[in-house]
């Protein structure tokens, strides 16, 4: 079954050629008349010289004689009130003489020419003294016959590719996320087909992120909210400090772990920053380091972004350091050409070769590390979506005197720099 699209196009096609063949034939018709206008006057003046009106009875009868045999023809020759001057072959009717135009019965054609002294000469033959008279429309209507039959299949391809771009449309609407359309040529189908395809990859990744994120952090959740829960019954029996110092804690980590749930998402659905401004990175660092009690060097140097963000950049890398490595966790700010680098550095027992590519994935547990000791969390994750979003990277790197150093690669602000 064709689609409504292809017939618009292709009766939009026809109708288009059709006008063309009518325009085209009226212009035909028009200059045509004007070409047989021009002849009947051309003929009436040859036949004049022909046959003047000084000639003789026996000139004019032996001149229409000649004329009779070369021509297959009948002719006759009238006075100006009608009657016969001279004929030659068979005698013609007497109507014949009555208008400039009249056309015989079967195969002849009558003609009558009238002269400038008031005579008509008039002839009936089976092929008539004047231009082949052709039909134009025909010939156009069998051009726009001819293009309407190679505009077809041209026509039938291109909706047939938008068909099947609808169909693919169609089956990702109905839940099929993985399902594509074919992206094959290089005109503005193929753009909207691959388009439509990045977009279904986009978010193809979010609909997974949110799956896992939403299956590890249900996990994830569930060991504080038994501890408080374990806590809470241990404090109504019997109240004391520790406890109450146990439940806060658990209450801590359920707000952190929740505020980066939230946080994980929104970046998820965030392409470019809002309202980003300079940031002195040095500075940021160094009161992370001063709130967490890590040592801060390097040089100055500002970045274009989101302070927040780049601040809890700062504060999940130190806390790792200091919650997975070893003192002592050093921080540095360090400018390379166009970029900028900070640096943290803890000198704990580092990662093995076979996780250093995992651990920036979400709530990321360790092999062999228990239940009890937790995962990575959301913190190294975090980090590399607000340095993607700041059109930066994270990568991990094993220092040759042991530890762990994780390097935040993020464009420098060449504008505020020559500020500076």
């Amino acid at each position: 079954m064709r689609s409504r699209l292809f017939l618009k196009i292709y009766l939009t096609l026809l109708a288009s050629l059709a006008a063309v063949a009518v325009a085209s034939a009226a212009f035909v018709w028009l200059g045509q008349g004007e070409e047989e206008l021009s002849w009947q006057s051309q003929r009436a003046r040859f036949v004049a010289a022909l046959i003047p009106p000084d000639m003789d009875q026996r000139s004019l009868e032996a001149t229409l004689e000649r004329f009779s045999r070369a021509f297959d023809a009948d002719i006759a020759v009238y006075d100006p009130r009608g009657g016969l001057i001279a004929s030659a072959g068979q005698p013609l009717p007497r109507e014949l003489s009555e208008g400039p135009w009249r056309r015989g019965s079967g195969n002849f054609h009558s003609t009558v020419a009238e002269l400038p002294d008031g005579r008509a000469v008039a002839a009936r033959m089976e092929r008539p003294i004047r231009p082949a008279g052709r039909n134009p429309l025909a010939y156009l209507a069998l051009i726009a016959g001819v293009i309407g039959l190679a505009a077809y299949p041209v026509v039938r391809h291109l909706t047939r590719r938008l068909e099947r771009l609808r169909v693919g449309v169609d089956a990702w609407g109905r839940g099929e996320f993985v399902a594509r359309v074919p992206a094959d040529g290089s005109d503005e189908v193929a753009a909207v087909a691959k388009s439509f395809n990045k977009a279904a990859d986009h978010v193809e990744r979010l609909i997974k992120s949110h799956r896992s994120l939403l299956a590890n952090a249900s996990h994830e959740l569930r060991s504080p909210l038994a501890r408080l829960r374990i806590a809470i019954d241990l404090y109504e029996q019997a109240p004391g400090e520790n406890r109450k110092e146990e439940i806060v804690r658990n209450l801590a980590e359920l707000d952190t772990l929740v505020e980066e749930i939230l946080l994980a998402s929104r970046l998820d659905h965030v392409e470019r920053l809002d309202g980003p401004e300079p940031v002195d990175l040095l500075a940021l660092v160094s009161e992370e380091g001063a709130r967490n009690g890590v040592e801060v060097s390097g040089t100055a140097a500002t970045v274009t972004g989101d302070a927040r963000l780049l601040g809890r950049l700062v504060r999940n890398l130190m806390q790792n350091a200091l919650r997975h490595g070893g003192p002592p966790v050093t921080a540095t700010v360090a400018q390379l050409g166009s970029e900028v680098e900070l640096s943290v550095r803890d000198h704990g027992p580092g990662i093995p070769d076979s996780e250093r590519t995992r651990v920036f994935e979400p709530f990321y547990r360790p092999s062999g590390r228990g239940e009890a000791a937790g995962g990575w969390g959301l913190g190294l994750a975090l980090v590399r979506q607000i340095a993607d979003r700041h059109g930066g990277a994270v990568r991990y790197e094993a220092p040759s005197t042991g530890g762990a150093c994780f390097v935040v690669t993020l464009p420098l602000n060449r504008a505020a720099h020559k500020t500076n």
